[in-house]
């Protein structure tokens, strides 16, 4: 950009004759359009014009979105070092003073294209490190989903969903190492459904894993229900064929017993039908609890062991009931 026409004459002739596909225009206005329209690789801009200098057209270029990474070169007669000053303060990236030799214009022209080059290069290569950073975290983003569905699967029964043998073992054993410092109480629920045999025998397997279904969601709503604070820590497992295993960190005997009540009657209301039962028109549980305070010289399967004849306890009491291994006599 150039207000003078030998200028632009002379300086197009010059690029053109080293290989260079060059656009003239007379003034700032025209100049903005150009480049807007179709940006270029350099711009080649005068500071001395009429309307809109050259600094005011760099300011434009600069705040421009589609221009503002094209670099600028000032050519000028004002050899004032306020002058080249400014021109780098509004975005240009070299300065030629008027006259000008040839041999300079292209070597400045020549290394301001392999810096843009290089730049445009360096941008792709960003891009393109950028794209395949966010594929891998999308990948292992996908690879922690499936390794924790995996993982979910390994620690689940596949009927009732509830966690698995394997896992109620595992994290007995972790919440008896944590719950050693400081001590705190770690209670157990062993819950068995009454005549269950009976009940597969009357109305079929299906019918069975249907009820076993339907008793997971009952315990776990009654688990739930009221106590946000301790759910996420609690742990139900299909311990046995018709067992249930309720592990209960940071929770001491008489809440777990009304823990275990609520179980049980949460199980009377859903009121599924058992002609063959002894006790009743309606399927029921009989449940044992325990509670011990952890420590390095006992056993996690003593806690087993305590619900386990406190649960025995309730069967010979005539089952459908709760029985802790608070009182010795029970058991």
């Amino acid at each position: 950009m150039d207000d003078t026409p030998n200028n632009l004459r002379l300086l197009s002739t010059l690029l053109q004759n080293h290989g260079y596909e060059a656009r003239s225009v007379l003034s700032g206005e025209m100049a903005l359009r150009a480049a807007r329209s179709a940006a270029p690789d350099l711009i080649l801009l005068d500071i001395s014009m009429p309307l809109m200098d050259g600094y005011e057209v760099c300011r434009e270029l600069k705040a421009h979105a589609k221009t503002r990474e094209v670099p600028v070169i000032f050519i000028s007669a004002f050899n004032e070092a306020m002058d080249k000053v400014r021109a780098f303060e509004v975005g240009g990236v070299d300065y030629i003073t008027k006259p000008f030799q040839w041999a300079e214009v292209l070597v400045r022209v020549e290394n301001q294209l392999k810096i843009r080059s290089l730049q445009t290069q360096l941008l792709q290569q960003n891009a393109q490190l950028q794209q395949e950073i966010q594929e891998r975290l999308k990948a292992e983003s996908a690879l922690r989903i499936a390794n924790q569905k995996l993982q979910n699967l390994a620690n689940s029964d596949g009927l009732t969903g509830a966690a698995n043998r394997r896992r109620f073992d595992e994290y007995l054993q972790e919440q008896w190492q944590e719950l050693q410092e400081p001590p705190a109480p770690l209670s157990l629920i062993l819950c068995d459904v009454d005549y269950f045999k009976r009940y597969n025998d009357t109305y079929g397997h299906l019918a069975g894993d249907s009820c076993l279904q339907a008793i997971v969601r009952g315990v776990q709503a009654a688990i739930a229900t009221g106590r946000e604070e301790i759910a996420p820590q609690i742990l139900l497992a299909r311990y046995g064929g018709e067992e249930f295993a309720i592990i209960l960190p940071h929770v001491d005997r008489p809440l777990a017993v009304d823990i275990a009540k609520e179980i049980h009657g949460a199980i009377q209301q859903l009121q599924i039908p058992h002609s063959d039962s002894s006790i009743g028109a309606w399927v029921t549980v009989s449940l044992g609890v325990a509670t011990v305070i952890p420590a390095s010289h006992l056993d996690p399967k003593m806690l087993i062991s305590r619900a386990d004849e406190a649960l025995y306890a309730a069967k010979a009491r005539g089952r459908d009931r709760v029985v802790s291994d608070e009182n010795p006599e029970l058991i």
